[in-house]
């Protein structure tokens, strides 16, 4: 992520620094970066040995000197929350005038940050991966966030050619939060016995236009590391239910059965490649069907599986637009460059109707599928 984030920099014209403690972590993102601008950039727009440039240790004077001349610095360091105080403690005596600007996906920025000297100039920066195709970049506010530090790393995004939306330091931020009930709406189905999970994923493929059904991309992420982001989000919220693991990963992870990397997840991977024909009749962008055409699909309950999760993904929307978490704008923004999804969950609450999405939620009558107050108060009107 740091050698992606590196590169990204360097196309767009920053003189950057890489510092890693692990020597062989340092030079191979090194050498991962100036291989991949060599081959996706002419020769001459600028000098790869003058952009980019390793930092081996912040105690050494002549990196001290350089680390301190930065305006920006961005930390993508492993997902421990004392391994990144402790970062930016140094970080902030080394360069005490930059802002710091954490990679993290799943972490408090606010708690980040009482790490630093200066807790204002530090701001979330969440790159999605890969950073130098990913346009999204979530800005994330901590408590104590300065709106100087928030507008240099807005600045930042921009000049690297990303879009950049503006977040609360929230559980999951916008991106994570909002992917939530594309998985999970979608094991409870498959719990239920709705459907399997090959006609859930082609129901969302064919019919919801997504780019990947939901079980593909949990063996494609790692069924593993899904469930562990699950995890942390349903334990960082003190227990909401519509955000509680479910039992099918808890168990498929127990078996090993871990997705792609490990040759069987929900599909099984016996060679290199794809573990399906390419969908009859999709050439290019993949369109919404409406339900008409969604009636067509082979498979049982084609409209059901994707108004279920379209609902979900809708109301998730609306909990986070009610919470103040991000405007409508960026919120759907998020979805679309961030996970690729055809439409933001926003507009799947346009999309299918909200008087609509109310009624296929409200008759559950349980925590998972508890209509927020914004779903209602759009449903009446």
């Amino acid at each position: 992520m740091g050698a992606g984030i590196a590169q990204l920099a360097c196309q767009t014209g920053h003189r950057t620094l890489l510092h890693d403690p692990e020597p062989r972590a340092l030079f191979g993102g090194l050498d991962r970066a100036v291989s991949s601008i060599e081959k996706g950039v002419k020769r001459g727009r600028w000098s790869v040995d003058e952009s980019v440039a390793a930092i081996g240790r912040l105690e050494a004077a002549p990196e001290l000197e350089r680390m301190a001349r930065c305006d920006l610095v961005i930390e993508a360091a492993p997902e421990e929350l004392e391994l990144k105080r402790g970062l930016f403690a140094r970080l902030g005596a080394v360069a005490p005038e930059a802002v710091l600007a954490t990679n993290t996906s799943s972490l408090s920025v606010t708690a980040i940050a009482k790490g630093a000297p200066r807790p204002e100039q530090v701001v979330g920066m969440h790159f999605f991966n890969p950073p130098p195709a990913m346009k999204l970049v979530e800005i994330v506010a901590g408590e104590d966030s300065s709106a100087a530090a928030l507008e240099v790393a807005t600045g930042v995004a921009e000049r690297m050619g990303r879009t950049p939306i503006r977040a609360r330091d929230s559980v999951g931020f916008v991106g994570n939060r909002c992917a939530r009930p594309f998985t999970l709406e979608s094991l409870r189905m498959l719990e239920e016995g709705l459907a399997s999970h090959e006609e859930i994923d082609r129901t969302c493929r064919v019919g919801g236009g997504f780019p990947m059904g939901p079980f593909e991309l949990m063996d494609l992420i790692g069924i593993d590391v899904n469930y562990a982001v699950a995890c942390s989000i349903y334990e960082q919220s003190g227990g909401v239910e519509r955000w509680r693991p479910s039992r099918v990963q808890e168990r498929l992870v127990a078996e090993g059965r871990l997705g792609r990397k490990s040759g069987r997840g929900f599909y099984e991977y016996p060679d290199v490649g794809e573990h399906r024909e390419p969908d009859p009749g999709v050439d290019g962008e993949r369109p919404v069907l409406d339900e008409d055409e969604l009636s067509g699909l082979a498979g049982r309950g084609a409209p059901e599986i994707l108004g279920r999760i379209a609902a979900q993904i809708a109301n998730e929307g609306c909990f986070a637009l009610g919470e103040r978490v991000a405007s409508r704008g960026d919120i759907d923004a998020a979805m679309r460059l961030g996970f690729n999804w055809p439409l933001g969950p926003l507009e799947w609450g346009e999309r299918l109707g909200w008087s609509r999405a109310l009624a296929i939620l409200e008759p559950f009558g349980d925590e998972e599928h508890s209509p927020a107050p914004t779903l209602r108060e759009l449903a009446a009107g």
